[in-house]
């Protein structure tokens, strides 16, 4: 298992979502990230999914 790093913000700067997802490869990750997103409604607020080698997987601002 691998783990990436979830981030999200507000418009401000504000960092509201600091979170690591343990997945066992990129896609796993993503998906888990973007149902963490939706989850938590923050699916428009500007985030990032990072693999453990510092690939962006997810962004949105």
């Amino acid at each position: 298992m691998n783990t990436y790093a979830l981030t999200a913000y507000e418009k401000n700067g504000e960092k509201i979502l600091d979170e690591t997802i343990s997945a066992s490869n990129d896609s796993e990750a993503k998906q888990r990230g973007e149902a963490r997103l939706a989850e938590l409604n923050m699916q428009e607020k500007t985030h990032r999914l990072t693999s453990p080698k510092g690939q962006l997987l997810l962004f949105h601002r």
